[in-house]
C-alpha cells in the first residue's frame, strides 16, 4: 500500500486529503494517508465558536460561488442544504470619508464604475477626482508584453488618478489582500482589468460592455433580475451553522485516517536511492512515504526542504506575508444608533484609523446573533499596520471602540468582544509573484511526489486552497499510479 503524508490541516490540506480519499476509492487502489498539524485543531484559520446565542466567525465568514470548488466540494460531502446565501436586504457597503460612510454606487467594480449616473450622484469621490477617473475614457492603452509585472497602484493612477487609489482600490483591495498597492502584482491579482485595458483600451469602457452584456443574458434567461450590479452579493455563500460546519465534515470524512495533531514536523527529505520521501516530526523518528503534501505556508515549507532543494527552499522564502487580526463584538441592538443597512465598512488607509474594514456580521447572514442583538466583526492590522496586531487585547478593544464611536456612533460598551491573531496568514502577492511561483513549480515538478498546496501561490480565497489541495492530491495520486504500473 501507498503511502502519503500531508504536512497541514487548513482547509488546503483536508481537500487534498479527501481528494485522494476519493480517488482512492475510485480506482480501487487503497492508499494510507497521514495527516500531521502543528496545531491543536483541524481547519486553519475557519474557526466558528458560538456564544450566548452569537455565531462568531474567527476567520473567513464566507466563500465566492463564481470560484466553483468550495461549491462543488460541499455537494459531495452532501452539505449542499446547509448552504446559506448573503441575506437579500441590504446587499451593499460604504467606504468610510471622514466620520461619514458613504454607500458604494451601484454598478462598481472594485475599482472603477460600469454605471455613470449612481457614481456621479455619489459623495464617494470629489468632483476633480471624478473627473480624472474620467479620463479613463479618453487615455490610450498602455503598451506592454505579457510579462510586464505592473503594481495594481500604478496601473490605477495610471488609468483612473490617485484620488480613485486611495479613497476607493485602496481599501476595497485592502479589503481582500490586506496589502499594499503599490507591491502588488496586478497580473496575480486584478487581471481582468489588465484584460479589460488590452482589449477595450478602457477600463470603464470594458466594464459598461460587460455589464451590458451580463444584463442582456439575465434577460435571456428569464432571470428578471441583473446580476452585474458592481459587488455581487448573491454570489457569497457560508453554511447556515458557520464555515466550521465544512471543516467538522471533512474531519468526519477524514476519520479513518492518521492525523497526528500538535506534532510539528521538522523536515521532509528524499532519498534519492529509495526515491522515498522521509518524514522527520519533533516527537520521533523519520517515517517513509511515497508522496508528501506540503499544505503549510511558504515560509513554513522552506525550512522542510531545505536539505533537498535549497533553490526551492530560498524560493518559497521570498513569498511575503502580513498579520491581521478578527474582532467579534456582540451588542444589543439599540445600543447601535446607525440602520446598519448594508454588509460593512471600508476604511482608507488616508482616514488615519485603526480599522481596515468592519462587517456587520448579523446582517450579512441570518442566524448571527439573537432578536433584537447584532454582531459586528472588525479588522486591524495588514499591510498598513501590521503593529496593530500585537497591541494587548485592551489596547485594540480601546482604539476599535474609538472608531466605531465616531463611525457608527456607538457610545455603551459590546456584551462582549473576543480577538483572534492571524500573524502571517496573509501571502502577499507582490510584483514579480507569478514568475516567482513558476520558479517554485519547476523546481517541484523535479522532485517526484511532491506537491505544494495553500494560499500562498494562485489565489487566497476558500475555493483557490480547495483548487490547490485538490490538484496537489491530484498530481500525486497520478505519481503513485505510475510507480504502481512500474513496480
Amino acid at each position: 500500500m501507498k503511502r502519503v503524508a500531508i504536512i497541514g490541516a487548513g482547509i488546503a490540506g483536508l481537500a487534498a486529503a479527501h481528494r485522494l480519499l476519493e480517488r482512492s476509492a475510485d480506482c480501487d487502489e487503497p492508499l494510507e494517508i497521514l495527516i500531521f498539524e502543528s496545531g491543536p485543531r483541524l481547519g486553519g484559520i475557519i474557526k466558528t465558536d458560538e456564544r450566548d446565542g452569537f455565531l462568531l466567525e474567527r476567520g473567513p465568514d464566507s466563500f465566492i460561488t463564481e470560484k466553483p470548488e468550495a461549491v462543488e466540494l460541499a455537494r459531495r460531502l452532501g452539505l449542499e442544504s446547509q448552504l446559506l446565501p448573503t441575506n437579500e436586504k441590504h446587499r451593499r457597503s460604504f467606504i468610510v470619508r471622514g466620520t461619514r460612510l458613504i454607500p458604494v454606487p451601484e454598478g462598481f467594480h472594485l475599482i472603477a464604475p460600469a454605471l455613470f449616473r449612481p457614481f456621479i450622484k455619489s459623495e464617494i469621490m470629489s468632483w476633480p477626482g471624478k473627473a480624472r477617473m474620467a479620463l479613463d475614457l479618453l487615455l490610450p492603452r498602455l503598451k506592454t508584453n505579457d510579462t510586464t509585472d505592473e503594481s495594481l497602484g500604478q496601473f490605477i493612477r495610471r488609468r483612473l488618478g490617485r484620488e480613485a487609489l486611495e479613497r476607493v482600490a485602496q481599501p476595497m483591495v485592502g479589503g481582500i489582500y490586506t496589502a499594499d498597492p503599490e507591491k502588488l502584482s496586478l497580473q496575480a491579482t486584478m487581471p481582468r482589468f489588465l484584460e479589460l485595458e488590452r482589449k477595450h483600451r478602457s477600463i470603464i469602457r470594458g466594464l459598461r460592455k460587460e455589464n451590458r452584456d451580463l444584463n442582456r443574458a439575465s434577460s435571456a434567461a428569464a432571470n428578471g433580475q441583473s446580476q452585474a450590479q458592481g459587488a455581487r452579493y448573491s454570489l457569497f455563500v457560508s453554511f447556515d451553522r458557520g464555515m466550521q460546519v465544512l471543516v467538522d465534515r471533512l474531519a468526519a470524512k477524514l476519520a479513518t485516517i492518521g492525523i497526528a495533531l500538535r506534532t510539528r514536523v521538522t523536515s521532509v527529505d528524499l532519498d534519492r536511492t529509495s526515491m522515498q520521501w522521509q518524514v522527520r516530526s519533533e516527537h520521533g523518528s523519520a517515517i517513509s512515504v511515497d508522496a508528501v503534501c506540503l499544505a503549510v505556508p511558504a515560509y513554513g515549507a522552506a525550512p522542510l526542504l531545505v536539505e533537498t532543494d535549497v533553490l526551492l527552499a530560498a524560493a518559497l522564502k521570498q513569498i511575503p506575508y502580513e498579520s491581521t487580526a478578527t474582532v467579534n463584538l456582540a451588542y444589543r441592538r439599540t445600543d447601535i444608533p446607525h440602520a446598519l443597512d448594508g454588509f460593512g465598512f471600508v476604511v482608507p488607509f488616508v482616514e488615519k484609523r485603526s480599522l481596515i474594514a468592519c462587517t456587520f456580521s448579523s446582517v450579512k447572514f441570518a442566524g448571527r446573533a439573537p432578536q433584537d442583538c447584532a454582531l459586528l466583526r472588525a479588522f486591524i492590522g495588514g499591510a498598513f499596520q501590521p503593529e496593530l496586531v500585537e497591541l494587548d487585547d485592551a489596547e485594540i478593544f480601546r482604539r476599535i471602540r474609538a472608531d466605531l464611536r465616531e463611525l457608527l456612533g456607538i457610545e455603551g460598551a459590546p456584551l462582549f468582544s473576543e480577538i483572534s491573531r492571524w500573524r502571517q496568514s496573509m501571502p502577499q502577492y507582490e510584483i514579480g509573484h507569478i514568475a516567482l511561483v513558476n520558479k517554485i513549480s519547476e523546481r517541484v515538478a523535479a522532485l517526484p511526489g511532491l506537491a505544494l498546496a495553500g494560499n500562498a501561490y494562485s489565489g487566497v480565497g476558500i475555493p483557490d486552497c480547495i483548487r490547490s489541495g485538490e490538484t496537489a492530491a491530484d498530481s500525486l495520486f497520478h505519481v503513485l499510479q505510475k510507480a504502481l504500473v512500474i513496480s
